[in-house]
């Protein structure tokens, strides 16, 4: 199973869209978009790099789950009102 980070998704067209692009790829695909989250799970057997990719086409820029979440600077757990 793939997990996507998806911009710009508000209703069921753009549901619609992601849908077709993960599609276009991997027909064969079982597709779930949560709107409220932004996240896109395919299960599926297609690279994640084609699943970027045609999602993108279709208008949406999309980033691995793991990749983001790899990304993102380590939290510390201070406040910062300190030192």
């Amino acid at each position: 199973m793939t997990e996507l980070n998806v911009q710009n998704m508000t209703c069921g067209h753009c549901v619609g869209a992601v849908t077709r692009a993960v599609k276009s790829v991997d027909p064969q695909a079982a597709v779930q978009v949560d709107l409220q989250s932004g996240r896109v799970r395919v299960d599926g057997d297609a690279p994640v790099g084609q699943l970027i990719q045609a999602i993108g086409a279709a208008g949406y820029p999309a980033i691995a789950a793991a990749a983001e979440q790899a990304a993102a600077p380590a939290k510390s757990g201070c406040c910062g009102s300190c030192g």
